[in-house]
């Protein structure tokens, strides 16, 4: 009897101790799965969107309105400068050969540049982001044969591919991959078409080569400041996206 008897004690005292215990927190790290690489954030629309806004905001602070505004665009035109290697001078040289009203030009001004609302597309294996800048701007051409100047719309898409890299000593960053205006993306549109009809030719010229040579010029003024806001980025904001890219997690959700 005495030691069924402490049996029944001692069953009841293990019943007793258990109780406590399972009303206690685990240790941290015990009994939990860890989690495989970086978690999908609850909102991930929010990353991606603040990335966004991060990226419009640099290019604002950064002065790209005001370096689109200032660019000498005939004289650019006319010295074949650019990327062209010189393939713009040729061109408007044979333009104006066969259609003198284009030597009447005086000046070309790109007057209210704006960048419209961005948009990001992930790649569909999730390591890359491509970012779609879409820019608007307008065209005075100073024409004094016409009475008056030609106005011009202009639109256009630049396309930067962003990529998430690790140095040396193991640190995320992000960079620029390729960056380039979107093939078929840009639109001229005439603003005002009084007394256009008898120069018709000459303004389908002019669209000719402002479609040759807009499209480069302005990526070479965008792309370099994609550069240098990527490195100066909120250091969480870099790591969140990065992280998720290197893993190949998809978080720009597509609507």
């Amino acid at each position: 009897m005495f030691l069924v008897g402490s049996l029944v004690v001692l069953c009841g005292l293990l019943a007793q101790s258990t109780a406590q215990l399972a009303g206690l927190p685990l240790p941290l790290g015990q009994g939990l799965p860890l989690p495989l690489g970086p978690a999908l954030p609850s909102n991930p629309t929010d990353l991606a969107g603040n990335f966004a806004n991060a990226l419009s905001g640099g290019l604002l602070s950064g002065g790209l309105l005001g370096i689109l505004e200032n660019i000498p665009l005939l004289d650019v035109i006319k010295s074949g400068g650019g990327s062209s290697n010189g393939l713009v001078g040729g061109l408007l040289g044979k333009l104006t050969s066969s259609v003198p009203l284009l030597n009447n030009i005086l000046d070309i001004k790109i007057t209210d540049p704006r960048l419209l609302e961005l948009g990001l597309v992930q790649s569909p294996d999730g390591h890359r982001l491509y970012a779609t800048i879409p820019l608007s701007l307008k065209l005075q051409v100073n024409m004094p044969v016409l009475g008056s100047f030609l106005q011009l719309a202009v639109k256009l898409n630049i396309t930067a591919e962003i990529v998430a890299v690790k140095d040396n000593q193991g640190r995320i960053h992000l960079v620029l991959g390729d960056c380039t205006h979107s093939p078929g993306s840009l639109q001229i549109t005439l603003l005002n078409g009084m007394g256009v009809t008898p120069v018709q030719s000459s303004l389908d010229s002019l669209t000719g080569i402002l479609t040759k040579v807009l499209p480069e010029l302005i990526q070479s003024k965008v792309c370099p400041l994609i550069n240098g806001i990527l490195s100066g980025l909120d250091v969480t904001l870099v790591h969140n996206v990065a992280e998720l890219l290197i893993h190949g997690i998809q978080f720009v959700i597509k609507v």
